[in-house]
């Protein structure tokens, strides 16, 4: 095969994926959402493996003025981004920071702000108040989140000064790393400030918030670079949540009224990046 056909059916066969990639949402057809089942009060799993949270809602809302219902499948974090490229998933919506290395990958339709946030036993025993704080600490979070590059990041810091790196425990969901930290084998739990807030809360005061968010950057819901018309699509769906009320009704009901982003950028994360 000459060089001409050979990259003629590259062409072909790149076309072809790309179409897959950017499935064209039949009137009524379910949007296949991905999400790790994991974050609670965003995403969870409450009794009878019922789904619950504000992205839960947030994505039903956005499928009924779609008019299309919408399907919600558990998937790993760290795969959420090449399910949705490779088509697996029309959209993902679980907490997914906004960062520039992502948007090269994937387009985010941002919907709040979060920063991330530190658990500690009451008390703060290790008087932890800043990431420079946790230095020789046993740390654990959840693989493949911003939260776990940031550490990792404040690690070598801690090294480069002659202190002694974290002690990094990484698991595949936030709920595995929480039981390290609630079984009293890890000293601090890093996740989203949402998250711990809720954990905090919920917990009958055995834990509590150690210094403040950090690290703010806007959720997104992403799409396919491949699917430009859902992306508008979505935008538009999540507008009219957002001008009816809906939107400011669940961050109410899911206690989180200061994460509230009214607009609806696209790719707002470059933004917030140093």
């Amino acid at each position: 095969m000459s060089a001409f056909a050979r990259r003629a059916s590259s062409l072909i066969l790149a076309a072809i994926l790309s179409m897959c990639a950017a499935r064209a949402l039949a009137a009524g057809a379910p949007l296949r959402a991905g999400s790790d089942v994991s974050y609670a009060p965003l995403e969870f799993y409450s009794g009878s493996h019922q789904l619950r949270g504000f992205d839960v809602d947030l994505a039903s809302a956005i499928a009924e003025k779609l008019g299309s219902p919408v399907a919600i499948s558990n998937h790993t974090f760290d795969d959420l981004i090449p399910a949705v490229k490779k088509g697996s998933f029309d959209l993902a919506i679980s907490a997914l920071s906004d960062t520039r290395p992502r948007e090269a990958q994937v387009d985010f339709i941002d919907y709040m702000l979060a920063g991330s946030g530190m658990l500690v036993p009451a008390g703060n025993p290790k008087h932890v108040f800043d990431l420079g704080a946790l230095c020789g600490l046993r740390v654990d979070v959840q693989k493949g989140t911003s939260q776990e590059a940031a550490l990792e990041e404040q690690s070598k810091r801690c090294k480069d000064v002659g202190l002694a790196e974290i002690k990094l425990s990484a698991f595949s969901t936030d709920t595995d790393a929480f039981k390290l930290f609630a079984a009293g084998n890890s000293d601090v739990h890093v996740t989203d400030y949402p998250v711990v807030a809720y954990l905090a809360k919920t917990n009958d005061h055995k834990y509590e918030v150690a210094g403040r968010q950090f690290a703010l950057v806007p959720y997104g819901i992403i799409v396919s670079k491949n699917n430009p018309a859902l992306r508008q699509r979505v935008i538009a769906a999540l507008q009219s949540v957002i001008a009816d009320g809906t939107y400011d009704k669940l961050l109410k009901k899911w206690g989180l009224e200061q994460g509230a982003l009214r607009s609806v950028p696209v790719n707002a994360g470059t933004l917030f990046s140093h």
